[in-house]
């Protein structure tokens, strides 16, 4: 006994002293309970936060040189708690009953050399929400417009997923469904067709500063290990260019974290009713490769999906099995003076066995094919991102390297014919650069500036295969060079009213090709395929008021386009032109998404769209493009959430869009008075619920259903068949302490049948096809860190 007590008093000495020393702290973005894990680990101590509710909390960055005291004491201003000493090396984060003022002032550090960090204007206690996407880092209440903020690590719990985590948590996105990398996005009431052709994407998909892709589908990247995922509504063609008319979906990884050593990861297996079993496994490793200069973190994913598809015909069950196989490395290098280099890279193989689309009038969940069709979707990037500091002004320069790759195949078979399949192979290469300097609104006025150039080249074919030969069909290669310049600037007219103008500048030059194209129709048609260009400005205003702390309302008008390009058509190739839209938007928001005692959204927005780019059938049975006319669309949504209880608040949201195409170009699109893909109706409810179990134990809880409304598949009458009008439900629960935890997750808990999508094969319009949802699926996960 006397020889321990020196022993405890050497510890505490050591673990005192140690709390003494100033640490680099790099803590990222995200729920306070993971900013306390973070702190912990790099400082050696233990944290705990007694509340669910408060572990919950949003939290910005926590970055620089601190003791573990000031660091703790940071972080317990940020989510309005008071630390208390727990021992020697730790501590507890309660709830402080004082004032927003008198936490201020009495947790308020010395100054320390850090990251900058804005603070919270006079009378607001609270950590502001930065809009990262605002390319300015610009505080949510002066931003004009809908965003959507979505926790990384609440979109993950319970296994792997893909973009269709955030349909199923806002309201205003939707999908086609023709399968996991192959799909197309839409945001509010702006989509163009079903189809994957030449037509520049509606939505813009971003991996934090870099596009997605530029004309491609949807890659459908497993959302692991994200920090956040930013949603955007509405046209964003100021900052964000071409390709963005209904909004953009950015991306934002986890950092790398300097100085820690950490493993952590997941697996878990599924059963599908109706179907066949699936399994899923993942992992994140942090690791330091020179001290605290430079970090390597690298993310995993391998998953499969049981099929429920039945083809008697070929004698086969459940063929559309669906394997995903990701991952992405993220090494950074501190290179001192507030400036970093970043390379990033990331990939993702999607092999999908065959269809997932049904007949209507056969037996349930069975297609009746003669062939096997099915997909195989590839993506790689890679990025090399510079950020810094030129002393108040920071500066970001990313480039990065693209290629993506889809080829899909189509049962093409006519009645009483031989079996025959459509392969159609889609090819993108893209290479961008954007570099922008921007000074964030501390004060009064806040800008950015940047330019960018984009080099985009995709090259689609077709062919047709049968057991006597191979046909090729007409194909088509079109290529972009956008040189951009944009900016946008802020200004604080009077205490809560904010003003904000920009521009953009974009030069296309666009080129293209017919491959396979008859000699004599290519000869009569030549002009089409001639090089050309084209200048587009983009203009933006907007007006933030702030009547009350926590509620502000906003006006907007904003801009988007997307280029024109070639198109197949029939047995030849032919130009279409670009499109744009000119948005008015007014707004109001009160509180803070996912925190307080309740928070509510709403914009109601009328866009004008010209010369609307979409897809039809044309006269051989293939998808087509053309500008099918100019249209309206008009878009009202609302979404918000309640505190209900200790660690139980409910959530929902509803988007209600009507659109007219009101002067037709196309008599395709004369059969149709409305925009595809977009029911007038969606809508979604949910819950998050925390509870401490004790003895480190916490229950975690999410579930939601969501409704969405009918709508029509495309332009024309082959594409008049109605979908949607469904709904589809899910519950997830976790329970276990920060480092290991078992979940359990059902999906489709009505197992409802529904039609997502009303296409399966384009060579079979006008028959009852439909896309059902995956039927009733459990799984079982355990998840460990280290």
């Amino acid at each position: 006994m006397r020889t321990c007590l020196p022993i405890a008093l050497a510890a505490l000495l050591a673990a005192t002293a140690a709390q003494a020393q100033e640490q680099r702290i790099d803590a990222p973005a995200g729920r306070a309970g993971e900013a306390a894990a973070a702190i912990a680990r790099q400082t050696g101590t233990s944290i705990v936060i007694a509340e669910p509710d408060l572990a919950a909390r949003s939290v910005p960055a926590i970055r620089g040189h601190y003791t573990a005291g000031e660091a703790v004491r940071r972080l317990a201003r940020a989510i309005g708690a008071r630390p208390v000493a727990a021992g020697g090396s730790g501590w507890r984060l309660v709830p402080d009953p004082r004032p927003a003022q008198a936490r201020r002032t009495l947790a308020r550090p010395p100054a320390r050399r850090a990251a900058p960090v804005a603070q919270p204007p006079p009378g607001i206690g609270k950590t502001p929400i930065i809009v990262q996407a605002s390319k300015r880092d610009m505080r949510l209440r002066d931003y004009a417009g809908q965003i959507t903020i979505l926790d990384g690590s609440s979109l993950s719990l319970g296994g792997p997923v893909g973009t269709d985590r955030i349909a199923d948590r806002v309201a205003s996105v939707t999908s086609t469904y023709l399968g996991s990398g192959r799909n197309k996005l839409f945001i509010r009431g702006i989509a163009d067709s079903s189809f994957t052709g030449p037509t520049q994407a509606t939505v813009g998909q971003y991996f934090g500063d870099l596009r997605l892709s530029y004309n491609s589908p949807d890659p459908d990247l497993r959302l692991s290990d994200m920090e956040k995922v930013e949603v955007l509504e509405g046209p964003q063609g100021t900052l964000y260019g071409a390709g963005s008319l209904g909004g953009i979906i950015r991306l934002v990884p986890n950092e790398p974290e300097p100085g820690v050593t950490s493993l952590s990861g997941g697996i878990g297996g599924s059963a599908t009713q109706h179907g066949a079993p699936g399994a899923d496994l993942g992992a994140v490793a942090n690791l330091p490769l020179a001290g605290e200069r430079a970090t390597l973190r690298l993310v995993f994913d391998a998953e499969t999906q049981g099929g429920y598809i039945d083809k008697p015909l070929l004698g086969e069950s459940d063929v559309n099995r669906t394997r995903i196989y990701g991952g992405r490395a993220f090494a950074r290098l501190d290179a001192g003076g507030g400036w970093t280099v970043d390379l990033i890279g990331l990939g993702q193989r999607t092999e999908g066995a065959d269809s997932q689309y049904a007949d209507r009038e056969g037996e349930d969940l069975t297609r009746s094919a003669r062939v096997t069709e099915g997909f195989d979707a590839g993506y790689v990037q890679g990025q090399l991102v510079v950020t810094g500091e030129l002393g108040a002004i920071r500066l970001r320069s990313s480039t990065g390297v693209v290629h993506q790759e889809l080829e899909e195949r189509y049962d093409a078979t006519r009645p009483d014919d031989p079996t025959r399949l459509f392969v159609q192979h889609n090819d993108s290469r893209m290479i961008a650069n954007e570099t922008r300097l921007w000074q964030p609104m501390e004060g009064r006025f806040g800008w950015v500036l940047g330019a960018s150039f984009t080099h985009n080249r995709t090259r689609l074919t077709r062919s047709f295969e049968a057991a006597e030969a191979l046909v090729t069909s007409t194909g088509v290669r079109n290529s972009v060079d956008e040189v951009t310049l944009y900016g946008e600037a802020s200004y604080r007219l009077r205490a809560g009213l904010v003003a904000t103008a920009g521009g953009r500048v974009t030069r296309s030059e666009l080129g293209g090709e017919g491959e396979d194209v008859d000699r004599m129709l290519a000869l009569m048609r030549a002009e089409v395929t001639a090089e050309r260009h084209e200048t587009v400005f983009l203009p933006s205003l907007s007006l933030t008021a702030s009547a009350l702390a926590d509620t502000s309302f906003y006006i907007k008008y904003q801009e988007g386009f997307r280029p024109g390009g070639l198109a197949i058509d029939g047995e030849f190739v032919r130009r279409f032109r670009s499109d744009r839209t000119a948005t008015f938007e007014l707004g109001a928001r009160h509180g803070r998404q996912g925190s307080g005692p309740f928070d509510l959204a709403t914009s109601l927005a009328f866009t004008r769209w010209r010369d609307i780019q979409a897809d039809f059938i044309d006269p051989l049975g293939l998808p087509t493009t053309a500008n099918i006319g100019d249209g309206q669309v008009w878009t009202a949504t609302v979404s918000g959430g309640v505190a209900v209880a200790r660690g139980l608040r409910l959530e929902g949201g509803l988007s209600w869009n009507r659109s007219r195409i009101d002067s037709p170009r196309t008599l395709a699109s004369t059969e149709i008075g409305q925009v595809p893909n977009i029911a007038r109706v969606n809508a979604r409810a949910g819950f998050d619920y925390q509870r401490s179990l004790g003895d480190g134990l916490v229950l975690t809880a999410q579930g939601w259903a969501r409704y969405v409304g009918k709508s029509r598949l495309g332009i024309g009458p082959e594409l008049g068949e109605e979908q949607g009008d469904y709904l589809d439900s899910a519950l997830t629960v976790r329970v276990g302490r920060e480092r290991i935890g078992l979940s359990l997750g059902v999906t489709n808990i009505l197992d409802a049948e529904g039609n997502r999508f009303a296409l399966g094969t384009p060579f079979e319009v006008g028959r009852e096809q439909i896309t059902p949802l995956r039927p009733r699926t459990v799984r079982l996960g355990l998840d460990l860190a280290f």
